[in-house]
């Protein structure tokens, strides 16, 4: 039983975490919207980088991809809330547990792809972030991915009765 309690328990904490990001990118929207403006435009890039055609000077593009985002954070959050109520509704049966973590799986998954393709693979890489002394997310993003995994790969191990 405490095995299942820590794994509902740490799905609602990564729903927090993920609900708090949403939730402060919308109140600060500005500042958060210009952190995805600078990697976006490479204005920020090493000046004598060889792929500065990848930037994009579009507001439009940048605040579409801003909102992208956040509707992927929210998806993240409510998958993972959703997730936890389901796991905590089938707790005492194992089998039902066993079965009840596919929204959380979905959630987990989702925010490992937001912020390992997102940040790192596309904002990191594509668009040269690592190259930004002030615009760099990616060692965040990268605590963000091993948490979520962490979490994930916890959630997916088989409940069986020796663990009650």
């Amino acid at each position: 039983m405490y095995t299942r309690l820590s794994k509902v328990a740490l799905v609602w904490a990564v729903a927090f975490f993920v609900s708090l990001v949403a939730l402060n990118n919308l109140m600060d929207y500005q500042s958060n919207y210009r952190f995805v403006n600078h990697v976006l435009k490479m204005d920020t890039t090493f000046p004598d980088n060889s792929v500065m055609w990848r930037s994009i000077e579009s507001p439009v593009v940048h605040r579409t991809a801003y909102h992208f985002l956040i509707f992927i954070e929210w998806a993240v959050a409510i998958l993972c809330w959703a997730g936890g109520f389901r796991l905590l509704m089938a707790i005492k049966d194992i089998a039902a547990f066993n079965k009840a973590k596919g929204p959380a799986i979905a959630g987990l998954t989702l925010g490992i792809i937001l912020w390992f393709l997102g940040f790192i693979a596309i904002g990191g890489e594509w668009f040269l972030m690592w190259q930004s002394a002030i615009w760099n997310g990616q060692q965040s993003a990268f605590r963000v991915v091993m948490i979520i995994a962490f979490t994930l790969l916890y959630l997916v191990k088989v409940d069986e009765l020796a663990q009650a």
